[in-house]
């Protein structure tokens, strides 16, 4: 029983019932019946969504509830947006693409660059790999553009075009960028319809537009829906300067942080798609925090000097009998350090006459 007494006063807490509690939010959040009252009109990309047909209400409204129903998600994609949106509607005026389309990336991916599918999609877009590399971003065990917030918006451009002009209509291209556009084409000439709202589709794919949808409903009127941002809520828009980088070797990452007076956690944030600790040996261009342009290429390449001398005297030559550990602690420095300035997989042996970095410990 005294449980039962805490926990209800508890409740009373929670809801506001104590003499002079300030109202919490979820008494402002408007009701779910007048929540589903959509306003006429509704569109994607200008394309009238029927919602005379009694199907179509239900799917819409299912997505909506359900959308609305995950607060904290929508309140994460409205902060997201203000860091990623301005480019992504940018690049889309740019490409005389319909602004509509910046909601399918809040649908695949949360606004999140490493976002990932079981079906090994990845990235801002959700681009699979041979998606990807057929509309032109470079995936490897180095660097992967699906994360790149431009390249990725790049590849979704062309993409989009590209089932546009096969498909003829904005829904469709929608739907095939879900499912992939020959199981949609498959689908439209076993059913004769070119009509998404008419086609019997695989689950993800009829519910995929109506996610836009609610999005874009939501989005369209925050506070109707119970949102009350105000700019300063939303995270930052991302902001950075552009270097073009020339490594004549592998180089580390840190060594652009330092450059760029940073940390590498700052650079690896504006440029996701970097994997790993090191750049390939080749040209890049990177993102770097904004106002640290000036004098940053004069002290890479003085970083670069300085890294190439240093790892003159940094070889080691594995003997009969090492294995990491007793190198590592040979030198007192940890195992997964010798990973990393190695790029070894921890799965496979390391063997004598093998040469690895090591940079000795305090």
């Amino acid at each position: 029983m005294r449980w039962f007494v805490i926990f209800v006063m508890g409740m009373g807490l929670l809801v506001g019932e104590t003499a002079g509690a300030e109202p919490i939010e979820s008494a402002q959040i408007p009701d779910l019946t007048a929540s589903l009252k959509i306003p006429a009109g509704q569109n994607f990309c200008g394309e009238p969504v029927p919602m005379n047909n009694p199907d179509v209400r239900e799917r819409f409204e299912r997505e909506l509830l359900l959308t609305l129903w995950n607060r904290p998600q929508v309140l994460l994609w409205m902060k997201r947006a203000g860091r990623y949106m301005p480019h992504i509607e940018r690049l889309l005026k740019e490409n005389g693409l319909p602004d509509d389309l910046k909601y399918v990336a809040i649908a695949e991916s949360a606004l999140r660059p490493h976002a990932g599918s079981s079906r090994g999609a990845i990235g801002f877009w959700q681009f699979v790999r041979p998606t990807g590399r057929r509309y032109g971003l470079t995936i490897d065990d180095r660097i992967d553009e699906r994360r790149n917030l431009f390249a990725s918006t790049g590849a979704a451009i062309r993409y989009f075009k590209d089932l546009h002009q096969e498909l003829g209509s904005w829904t469709l291209a929608a739907a095939a960028y879900n499912m992939g556009e020959k199981g949609l084409l498959g689908e439209i000439l076993a059913q004769d319809s070119m009509n998404y709202y008419e086609l019997y589709l695989p689950l993800e794919t009829q519910h995929f537009l109506f996610r836009i949808l609610a999005i874009k409903l939501i989005f369209s009127d925050p506070q109707k829906y119970g949102f009350n941002l105000s700019k300063d809520d939303r995270y930052p828009l991302l902001s950075f300067d552009r270097v073009s980088l020339e490594c004549d070797r592998e180089t580390p990452v840190r060594l652009v942080a330092k450059a760029a007076k940073t940390r590498f956690k700052a650079i690896k944030d504006l440029n996701p798609e970097i994997r790993g600790h090191y750049l390939a040996k080749g040209e890049h261009q990177l993102l770097i925090p904004e106002g640290s342009l000036k004098g940053f290429q004069e002290r890479f390449s003085e970083l670069l000097k300085a890294y190439a001398e240093d790892h003159k005297g940094r070889i080691y030559v594995v003997q009969r009998g090492d294995n990491l550990s007793t190198i590592a602690l040979r030198y007192n420095v940890p195992v997964n350090a010798l990973l990393i300035w190695n790029r070894i997989d921890p799965r496979a042996p390391i063997h004598p006459g093998q040469k690895l970095i090591v940079h000795p410990g305090d």
